[in-house]
Formats: structure tokens, sequence, C-alpha cells
């Protein structure tokens, strides 16, 4: 038999009308998973992005040597230091900044009693280098220690090590929660495509013994599972902007916020609202698939 776009419409929604109640149902459950989804999706693309910000903001601090007899580093030496850290693949750059900027910055971190000791003279300059992998950082402390002209080095190790360890967790938590509500919307379609074909199993045989090929009986229930997978999807999608949109509104213009570090571009957005819609899709034609086989094969 030839599967005509009227049969399947119209089989469609009578199949959606007759088990309205199971169909709200599923679609309300779909869409509180597939939104989950896409909470979990959008909070791991946030946090990407506030590592990404924080990555950049990574400091090390290589302070010059300056002799008793030269307050300050010759200006070839300081030239030299900085060839030798923008030559290793992980400096993204280095910014020069003299003694009395050095001076001004630890007056402003130090205890005033420990500040008050302080003289441009005795503060080194430095130059204030950004990683692009912050897990380097001990390697250029390892290589410029002890390098003429450079008296010390120093990154933050303990909030580097947290942070990637943060990062790490996060993304596998993200990771599991939306792989586990995947199976559970596709579990709980194939449960109500299941039912659905259960309450018209007499109907299904009658087809079946006056010729209905198993694609004939399959296509209607199949687009059955795509609309409620999709109408699921739809409000997961709003409610995935919507998220987005008030993270927006509540991150403001603080750019030391956690919440504005964590602001997804636009584009982004569309992609994951995008990714939602065809993953409620796919559930929905898959879970109807395998709910609509038993049937078939006995």
């Amino acid at each position: 038999m030839a599967v005509s776009v009227e049969y399947v419409t119209r089989e469609t929604a009578t199949n959606l009308w007759r088990n309205r109640l199971m169909t709200v149902a599923a679609v309300l459950t779909v869409a509180v998973s597939l939104s989950l989804v896409g909470v979990s999706l959008l909070l791991r693309q946030g946090v990407a992005q506030a590592t990404t910000q924080w990555q950049n903001g990574v400091n090390v601090l290589v302070f010059l040597d300056a002799a008793p007899s030269a307050p300050t580093v010759p200006t070839a030496q300081q030239h030299t230091i900085y060839q030798q850290l923008v030559q290793l693949p992980y400096v993204k750059s280095c910014l020069y900044r003299d003694q009395a900027y050095d001076l001004g910055e630890a007056q402003r971190l130090l205890d005033p009693s420990a500040a008050s000791v302080l003289t441009v003279a005795s503060t080194p300059a430095s130059w204030r280098c950004v990683l692009s992998q912050p897990s380097e950082a001990q390697a250029v402390a390892r290589q410029f220690n002890g390098f003429p002209g450079v008296a010390e080095v120093q990154y933050p190790q303990k909030q580097i090590r947290t942070m990637e360890t943060v990062v790490h967790v996060l993304d596998a938590v993200f990771l599991v929660l939306a792989v586990i509500l995947l199976l559970s919307a596709a579990v709980l379609i194939l449960n109500t495509i299941r039912l659905a074909i259960f309450a018209r199993r007499r109907e299904v045989s009658v087809m079946r013994l006056v010729g209905a090929t198993n694609w004939f009986i399959r296509i209607p229930f199949m687009f059955e599972g795509i609309v409620q997978g999709l109408a699921g999807a739809l409000v997961a999608v709003l409610v995935t902007v919507a998220l987005h949109v008030v993270l927006d509104h509540f991150a403001g213009h603080n750019a030391s916020s956690l919440l504005y570090r964590m602001r997804t571009p636009a584009g982004d957005v569309a992609t994951t609202a995008i990714l939602v819609g065809m993953i409620g899709v796919v559930i929905g034609a898959a879970g109807s698939a395998i709910g609509i086989r038993r049937f078939l094969e006995s």
C-alpha cells in the first residue's frame, strides 16, 4: 500500500487527539527533560566561557633583578628576557611594568605597615605574561627562575589547580546529566507510543490482515512521536532562550561578576536551541520506532 501525506496527517492528528491527555503528558515531560538538557548545555557553555576569560587573565609575574649599583635592569637585558618569554608557544603576550607601577600596586595590595618600607628603588620591575594554557605557568616559573636578570617568577598555582579541577568536574556532571535526561525522554516517548499501539492493537491486527505493510502502519505512529518530541523541544527552546535572557539581565555590566563571565554569545545560544530541537525530533522518531517494533514483529 502506498502511504500518502493526507493519510499520515489524518492518522497522526487522530491518534494525538484520541490520546490527548497522554499526548499532553508526554509533551510536558519531554519539554521538562529537554529543558533540563538545554539548560545543562547552556550552563556548560557558560562555564567554558568563564574559564576562557579566566584563562586570558592568568598572569605569570616575572620580576626583574637589578644589581645594587644599577637600580634598573638594562634595556638590552629586559629585551632579552622578553624575547625568551614570547618564544614560548603557550605565552600569548607580555606587558612591561616599571618599578613605580609595581610599587603602587604593592601599596594597594599589602598591609600598610609592610608597604610603608617599600621604595621605588627596592621594588623590582616586571614582565606580566598572559598564558593560553594556565597549566603551563609552572613550566614558565621553572624555566625562568634563576635566569640572568630575573629575581623571581610568581603565578597563582593554587587557583589554577582549583579552577582546572572545578572545570573538569562540572564538565563531567553536565555531560552525564544531559545523557541521562535524553535517555529518560526517549524512554517516555517509547512508552507513550506503546500504550497508544496497545489501545489500538485490534485495529493494527486488522490492517495487517487486509495487507497493510509494516511501514504503512509504522509511519503514522512515528510521526506521532516526532510531533510529541518536536512540541516538547519547542517548549524547551523557549525555556533555554528565556534562561539566557534572564542571566544576561542579572549579569549587567559588572565584568568581575561570575554571571558576566558566563555570558554566552547569541550564536552559541542559537546553536544550542537548534540542537535541542533536533534532539527532540530524533528521540521522538527513535522512541516511536522502537515502541511499535514489537507489535509488528508478533
